[in-house]
């Protein structure tokens, strides 16, 4: 079997699994808003990349949250010029759906989401 062959069976038997469904709670849309629009396609094309396929792996930008974390969330992603955009979410593994739970820019020290200052 030729290398491009063997590329090919590999990369079918990943894509075996469903993408998970996005599901976006509520007050995300309030959250987007308070975000300078020149990064929402940024923060959705990431959410969509990073959260479809592998959610509950983790990675460099990609890490699960010690309880209690705001809005109840279990996993964050970090993205954006600096690092500077995280999404908070929980998953549900059994139905294969990630619960999109906040959106928010990091200021230094500080998580600011729907525009006001969230405890880490």
């Amino acid at each position: 079997m030729t290398r491009l062959r063997r590329m090919a069976r590999i990369i079918a038997t990943m894509a075996r699994h469903p993408p998970f469904a996005l599901i976006y709670a509520r007050g995300v849309t309030k959250h987007l808003a308070s975000i300078d629009a020149k990064h929402h396609r940024l923060i959705r094309e990431k959410i969509k990349e990073q959260l479809q396929f592998e959610p509950n792996v983790e990675t460099r930008n990609r890490k699960p949250l010690r309880p209690p974390a705001p809005f109840g969330a279990a996993w964050e992603i970090r993205f954006g010029p600096g690092n500077r955009f995280r999404v908070l979410y929980d998953l549900d593994e059994a139905g294969r759906a990630v619960h999109i739970l906040a959106i928010g820019e990091k200021e230094g020290n500080r998580l600011i989401v729907g525009g006001e200052e969230i405890e880490l």
